[in-house]
Parts: C-alpha cells; sequence; structure tokens
C-alpha cells in the first residue's frame, strides 16, 4: 500500500474492500493518488459553440475536459458567465434530464450553493420554466447568488430556507434535486481536508440528517416530476439506505436510465416492497471524475398537484409589483411579456407567466434574488445594475465598449485603464462580446461599477 493511500481512514478502505473486493479496491486506492480531471460545463446562451474549450464529458452535453487547470480567476470569460467548474460526475444530471425528457416548469435544487447543479438546471429550462435554487447556510446562498447573476437566464429564485419551510408547497415542482450534504468521501482525491474530518461517527450523523432533509421534502414534487437524489460519497448507509428509506416513506416509482458501457458508471440496485430501484455509482477508477452517487425517481400520476393562481393583490412585506411596468418598458426597449416588482427602490422583472408561481413561493421563503434586478428610474433616465448587464436582456440605447484581456482585467479589479472612446454617459463594456459591466464616462473621470465584493485581488 503506498503512503498516500495509508492516509486513508482505515474504516473507510475497509468499507471500499467490502464493497468492491481486494483486486479492485487497489484499483481505487491507487486512483485517489491520481490527479484529478479539470472538467468545466458552459453556458449555451454565452459560449461560442463553434469553439470548444476541450474534450467532451461522455454524458454531458456542454461538459468539456480541460488539458490543464487555468487560472480561471484571470480568464474574463468565467467572469462574464460563459461557463462554470464543474466537476464531471455531477454532470450527469445533465443526462438525467436529456434520457428522461424531464418536463420543464417549476423546479428545486434544495441544496444548491455553490451553484454547479443550479446553472446546469437553469440552461435545460432556458425560458420555459422557474428554478428555485436555495442554500440553508446564508454565507453559501450568497455565493450561490453570485453565480445565479453570473449565469444570466434570469429564470431563477435564490432562497435561504431550511428543507422544513418547504411544507406548505407540497405538490408544487415538477422536478426535485436534493444533493444533499454528506461525509466527503468522494472528495478524498481533491480535498485533504475531508480525509481529516472523516469518521464512522460523522457518516452515521451524515445519513441521519440526509434522512431528515428526504422526509421534509418528500412530499413537494407534483404527479408525474421526478427526484432526484445524490450525494459525493462511497458508502451505502448515506446512498442505498436513503434510497431505501426514500422510497419506503414516499410513493415513487422507479427510474432506469441508459448508459453506455464504456463510461465506466456502475449502476446498482435496491429491492422495496417488489420493485427494484436504481442508483448510478462513479468511482474515480472507473470514469474521468470524482465520487457521485445517484439515485432518480418518478412521482406516481395519481399524486398531489398543488394549484397555483394568479393573486389579484400581491402584498408582501419587502415586494410589491410595480407602477412603473410601462415606463421602464419603453425606456429600455422590452417587448416581451414580463411582470415588474419594487424592492427597495430598485426593479426586477420575470417572465409574466411564472410569476403567479413566484408570488406564491414568496408566502413561505425567504428569497435572497429573484429574476433580474434591472435598476431604478430616476427621472427620465435608468440606472442600470451589474445584474442587468451579466443578463441576456437585450440593452438597448446603451452604447457597448469591446475591452482587451488587459483593459478586462483592469476593469474586474476596478482599476483605471484608459477607455476607448471619450462619449460621456453608460456604456457596457464586453470581452469577445459578453458582458462584463458597466462604465459611466462623465467627462472629467471615468466610474467602474462593477462590484466591489466582486474585484479580482490576484495580479
Amino acid at each position: 500500500m503506498s503512503e498516500a493511500s495509508n492516509k486513508l481512514p482505515s474504516a473507510f478502505k475497509r468499507t471500499i474492500q467490502e464493497q468492491l473486493g481486494a483486486e479492485e479496491s487497489q484499483e481505487f486506492f491507487q486512483a485517489l493518488e491520481g490527479n484529478p480531471q479539470t472538467s468545466i460545463r458552459t453556458n449555451p446562451y454565452k459560449w461560442n459553440a463553434d469553439n470548444p474549450p476541450g474534450l467532451p464529458v461522455p454524458w454531458a452535453t456542454h461538459g468539456y475536459f480541460l488539458k490543464s487547470r487555468p487560472s480561471f480567476t484571470l480568464d474574463p470569460l468565467f467572469h462574464a458567465g460563459a461557463y462554470y467548474v464543474q466537476e464531471s460526475s455531477s454532470m450527469f444530471i445533465s443526462h438525467i434530464l436529456e434520457s428522461v425528457n424531464a418536463p420543464k416548469g417549476i423546479y428545486l435544487d434544495l441544496c444548491a450553493a455553490p451553484g454547479g447543479k443550479s446553472t446546469l438546471l437553469s440552461s435545460y429550462l432556458g425560458n420555459d420554466g422557474l428554478l428555485v435554487a436555495n442554500e440553508v447556510i446564508k454565507s453559501r446562498a450568497n455565493i450561490l447568488k453570485e453565480n445565479v447573476i453570473k449565469w444570466g437566464l434570469g429564470n431563477t429564485v435564490v432562497t435561504n430556507n431550511d428543507p422544513s419551510h418547504f411544507e406548505d408547497l407540497e405538490g408544487f415542482f415538477d422536478l426535485l434535486v436534493i444533493d444533499a450534504p454528506c461525509s466527503g468521501e468522494g472528495m478524498f482525491r481533491k480535498d485533504a481536508q475531508a480525509r481529516n474530518e472523516w469518521s464512522p461517527e460523522h457518516v452515521e450523523i451524515c445519513a441521519a440528517r440526509q434522512e431528515r432533509i428526504l422526509n421534509a421534502t418528500g412530499a413537494l414534487v407534483a404527479a408525474g416530476g421526478y427526484l432526484l437524489f445524490s450525494t459525493c460519497t462511497f458508502n451505502e448507509k448515506e446512498n442505498e439506505e436513503n434510497l431505501r428509506y426514500l422510497t419506503e416513506e414516499f410513493a415513487f416509482e422507479p427510474v432506469r436510465i441508459s448508459i453506455q458501457p464504456e463510461w465506466g458508471i456502475v449502476e446498482t440496485e435496491v429491492e422495496v416492497e417488489g420493485q427494484t430501484y436504481f442508483g448510478y455509482r462513479f468511482y474515480p477508477h472507473k470514469v474521468q471524475g470524482e465520487g457521485f452517487f445517484i439515485t432518480v425517481l418518478r412521482r406516481p400520476d395519481d399524486a398531489y398537484v398543488l394549484p397555483v393562481k394568479k393573486q389579484k393583490d400581491f402584498k408582501h412585506p419587502f415586494l410589491s409589483r410595480s407602477g412603473q411596468k410601462e415606463k421602464v418598458k419603453e425606456l429600455l426597449g422590452l417587448e416581451n411579456e414580463f411582470e415588474f416588482y419594487e424592492l427597495k427602490g430598485s426593479l426586477f422583472l420575470m417572465d409574466s407567466w411564472y410569476a403567479p408561481h413566484f408570488e406564491q413561493l414568496t408566502k413561505s421563503l425567504n428569497v435572497k434574488y429573484f429574476g433580474v434586478e434591472l435598476g431604478k428610474v430616476s427621472g427620465e433616465q435608468f440606472l442600470p445594475t451589474h445584474e442587468f448587464a451579466l443578463s441576456l436582456i437585450e440593452k438597448k440605447g446603451f452604447s457597448k465598449l469591446e475591452l482587451t484581456r488587459e483593459q478586462a482585467l483592469s476593469y474586474l479589479r476596478k482599476e483605471d485603464f484608459e477607455l476607448p472612446t471619450s462619449e460621456e454617459g453608460w456604456h457596457l463594456v464586453t470581452f469577445e462580446t459578453l458582458p462584463l459591466g458597466w462604465i459611466k464616462n462623465i467627462g472629467n473621470r471615468v466610474n467602474n461599477y462593477y462590484p466591489k465584493d466582486w474585484r479580482i485581488r490576484m495580479k
């Protein structure tokens, strides 16, 4: 046994040996000594499809393996939301959505930070659905919000809630993703701290926490909808045993996903009351990716569906429907049907068709961000936000300034740089045609409106 594998907890090694056998477990331990593969998932609404960044991840439409790990912090395209750095195994959700032809509608990513699965779900939904991206830990919810804003699709509501807070939304969601907090065994190759924190007791704690989450949210899926439960761990207690618990407690039908043998994904089975349910395991000695487990379940057609009706009068302690709808549409040249909301004087936009769903969500949940924050109206002028800049909404009436890489990095650091125009007013600065944010030339100086908390500190 090598020095690196000796650092693995002995109880963990015994578990793997029982799962895989003596010979295969040695291959597994050796794989944990290797370097992890860097992968990204491109934003199909921003990335140039004619320019693939690497070799494709076989189970993810927009996933790619990179030859080496660059400095993402110093890549303006990363800050423009052109791609997300995501572990390849978790991109399998893309294959699941396409395999079952998941109905587009109202989705919930329950444990969403930092945002990998949320941005994937957002891309899949496009203009045909609404995603609730929830994170229970406030600081992580802020990171999630930032990544959702960069992605720019405007079809997401970021919330900061405990799973128990969703109890009034039974039968509300067409798809529920629970990427549950786990013991992190699948991160042993990438994260030495994960090894140090692991113990059999920690596994028990994580399994119990996952069971609590499943118990609180298993009924949220509407009739005909899907539930995806996943972890980044290997043990059966957090995976197959929780699958068993979920299917014993709630009515779900099994779903089997087609996989190619060359992918190296291992299918497992769980028998519950004469039904066979399926799980999919990613082992680092078999796949180009880290440890991962996922199962897919379908809610029966006779399950409950929560009715949603448009409220005549929307009442909320902080939010209100905006009375400036027509004025804003005229100022910005917006043609589609949108609903506008005001929060602390700032205007937010959402597609009209899922506004009733959003308003119903606000009765139960602590909303951190939603749709696209456009900005504020000041007289006949409009003061745009950074969120508006990064969104896919067309910025009519604003000039665009294409920056070089050096200029773009100076902008992202909030440094002074030579402005490629003398024209006064608001300008949308871009890199490779993708928006990075706003500047305003007021004659004697240029104001850089890149968010202070987001600025690059690396040189």
